[in-house]
């Protein structure tokens, strides 16, 4: 029961800018839940991966069909590698210290949540030049820029699609390109990181933990897919300080909590 609610609560959060790492490492805290290696936690985010590949399937489908010909395909795809390559080094180099140390600490994501709330807020209201109004057009030094802002969602409570929004539009990517370029990034970021993590476990899980990685995967997905699916919209509509706000409330309950316990 609790491995269906944390997928779920991450298949809702991964996609918005409000750490669904944070999150779920939050709800696991509280709840008692302990997994092996913290691999649970971030082995379940191919679920919510998985959900976005197949909403977009048909436009990646194009993509890669007209790489060999389109001049702009391929630019879109190597725009998409060079904002993963950050990532990657960074994750690789400090693994170790983000699962030993920032995965277990509490108090620090849910300040990262507030503040991460208040930024959130301070960007929507800003009157930034939008130059750049398709994700699948930017720039290749823009996108590694992009790429360099996502690794400070190394640090769980961030939010890795709220380093990369924020870095975006900073840069003048409209609100919804960023969100799009976001869904893209998080493909080859998310993928690479179950694959490392599950590689680092490998010799620790056993058959019950698989059994809960599997369960709470398929809620990931699940609740992931009704996110997508409605996310552009909401944005568009609403930009981000609803999820400023959320941020900011969980954050600060949060922290009263393990301040009263």
């Amino acid at each position: 029961m609790v491995a269906a609610l944390l997928g779920f609560l991450e298949g809702l959060t991964e996609f918005i800018p409000v750490s669904s790492t944070g999150h779920v490492l939050l709800a696991g805290h509280f709840l008692g839940f302990e997994s092996t290696g913290k691999a649970f936690e971030v082995v379940i985010q191919l679920g919510a991966i998985l959900a976005i590949v197949g909403v977009y399937a048909k436009r990646l489908i194009g993509v890669f069909a007209a790489a060999p010909h389109d001049p702009a395909a391929r630019r879109f795809i190597a725009s998409v590698v060079l904002a993963f390559l950050p990532a990657a080094v960074i994750g690789v180099m400090a693994h170790g210290f983000i699962k030993a140390v920032l995965f277990e600490t509490p108090v620090l994501i849910a300040v990262m949540l507030v503040l991460g709330g208040v930024i959130l807020l301070l960007v929507d209201r800003m009157p930034l030049k939008v130059t750049q109004q398709d994700a699948m057009a930017l720039p290749l030094g823009t996108a590694l820029k992009i790429g360099a802002f996502q690794c400070l969602a190394m640090i769980p409570g961030v939010s890795r699609s709220g380093a990369t929004i924020v870095g975006a539009m900073a840069m003048g990517v409209s609100k919804r390109a960023a969100a799009e370029f976001s869904f893209f990034l998080s493909m080859p970021t998310m993928a690479g990181a179950f694959a490392y993590d599950l590689y680092k476990n490998r010799d620790v899980l056993s058959a019950a933990d698989l059994n809960l990685i599997a369960v709470g995967f398929v809620t990931a997905f699940v609740a992931a897919v009704f996110v997508v699916r409605g996310l552009l919209a909401f944005v568009s509509r609403h930009g981000y300080a609803p999820f400023g706000w959320w941020r900011i409330i969980v954050g600060g309950v949060v922290l009263v909590a393990l301040a009263t316990r």
